[in-house]
């Protein structure tokens, strides 16, 4: 595994203080613009002054704790891993060159922490005007689906067979997250149909009974995936999902198999292992930039519908967790019924589901994404598996992928996406034809 992703680049060398600065720089307005500024319990924004010495305090740490230590790539572009069958390979390589291509990161921006960070602050926001719709579901609860007709296609004008790209966000997202809006340019500009599917609680719709959503949980993704089919029965159905949105995806082709109700699957950014994930992310650094920012915005959700879910949690207890393993264990395996945390954490893991799945899945990983690290790449499943593609970049941390000297627009993710979707015969039969697994 270390040998199949390492990165022969000239040297391998700490960074300088210049590109510490950055980091921290980043770092700094990270907390600043995203979180409460826990770290010195004010209620105002940093001053320039506390900036700076943020900036100098932490950069000065790092350096001499060794703890920034990253090889350079500029000067060795890396061609991604591909690891899948041979006749998925041909199929990719005709039709989405992309994953042959050298991926060049942001010569400012390699790290797998920096690219992580510099897409949440610099990316370009796409206008995108959405139709939602709330649907209802058994246990009485609602989702908020945000659809993109379309109607304009020049490519599908028959609306009945317009082929609809589903789409999933990430563990806090919603349909206004930048890479959302990517997608969905890069789907509407080939001609086709988008809807987002927003996880209960965060598409700005109220929670109707007390139940949220959890990655082993594919009961709402089901209602869905049999919502859009019933409006569409004639339209062709691929899904995407991007992190956790990756995560329930996969779980949802592992556990309908054959009668998913999708043609294929692309997933970007899986937290393959979810034990791994949270040891990852429990790492002194990764705890600071990542792991309590994203415990915080679970907490304030939570806080958000406290009226629904006090009913059945501890809410008070629940917002104190500061990491997600902790928020897991007060909330999530709680609601769902788990014995344990490590419980839900074993169900939530996609990678050992893999061989349940029968439609054609690409998935795109980072080998230094701080959210997947990447021992728990799922490499000797897709070796063997038909339908399975797993395309493992160098660099581009966690939905970073930023190349360009200013990456506000369209990355890597973004190309690999749109050539993927171009690229699938929008029909079951010809897609498991063209990969040799029906004759």
């Amino acid at each position: 595994m270390q040998m199949l992703f390492h990165c022969p680049t000239t040297t391998s060398r700490r960074i300088y203080v210049p590109q510490c600065v950055i980091i921290c720089l980043v770092v700094s307005a990270y907390s600043t613009l995203f979180s409460p500024i826990s770290i010195f319990s004010f209620i105002l924004p940093l001053s320039l002054s506390h900036l700076l010495l943020y900036t100098s305090l932490i950069s000065t740490f790092c350096l001499n704790t060794h703890m920034l230590t990253y090889p350079c790539p500029l000067s060795h572009p890396q061609t991604p891993v591909l690891v899948c069958s041979d006749a998925f390979r041909v199929f990719l390589q005709r039709h989405c060159p992309v994953v042959a291509e050298p991926f060049s990161p942001t010569p400012w921006c390699w790290g797998g922490r920096l690219q992580t960070l510099v897409r949440v602050l610099i990316k370009s926001s796409p206008q995108v005007d959405y139709r939602n719709e709330l649907i209802r579901t058994a246990d009485g609860g609602q989702i908020s689906l945000d659809w993109v007709d379309n109607g304009d296609s020049a490519a599908y004008p028959e609306c009945y067979s317009r082929p609809t790209v589903l789409i999933l966000p990430g563990l806090t997202g919603n349909s206004r997250q930048t890479y959302v809006l990517h997608a969905v340019c890069q789907a509407t500009r080939r001609g086709y149909r988008c809807v987002v599917f927003n996880n209960r609680g965060f598409g700005g719709e109220e929670l109707l009974t007390p139940m949220t959503f959890c990655a082993a949980d594919t009961s709402d993704l089901e209602r869905v995936v049999l919502h859009v089919r019933e409006l569409f029965p004639q339209a062709p159905l691929l899904g995407t999902g991007v992190s956790l949105g990756g995560m329930l995806l996969l779980n949802y082709l592992a556990r309908k198999g054959s009668e998913a109700g999708l043609v294929a699957g692309l997933t970007m950014s899986v937290s393959w292992d979810t034990l791994e994930s949270c040891a990852s992310l429990e790492q002194p650094i990764n705890r600071l930039i990542f792991n309590r920012h994203l415990a915080s915005n679970l907490c304030q959700a939570i806080n958000r519908h406290r009226k629904m879910l006090e009913t059945v949690v501890d809410v008070d207890h629940v917002l104190k967790a500061r990491t997600i393993r902790e928020f897991d264990e007060r909330y999530t395996s709680v609601l769902f019924g788990y014995k344990s945390c490590l419980d839900y954490y074993q169900e939530a893991s996609p990678n050992y589901k893999l061989p349940r799945t029968t439609v054609p899945i690409l998935c795109l990983n980072a080998a230094d994404d701080p959210f997947s690290p990447k021992h728990a790449l799922p490499v000797a499943l897709a070796k063997r598996l038909p339908n399975v593609a797993l395309l493992v970049t160098s660099h581009g941390g966690h939905i970073g992928y930023l190349e360009g000297l200013y990456p506000r627009g369209e990355g890597y993710m973004d190309r690999l996406f749109g050539q993927f979707i171009q690229a699938t015969p929008w029909s079951c039969d010809s897609v498991l034809i063209v990969l040799g697994l029906t004759d």
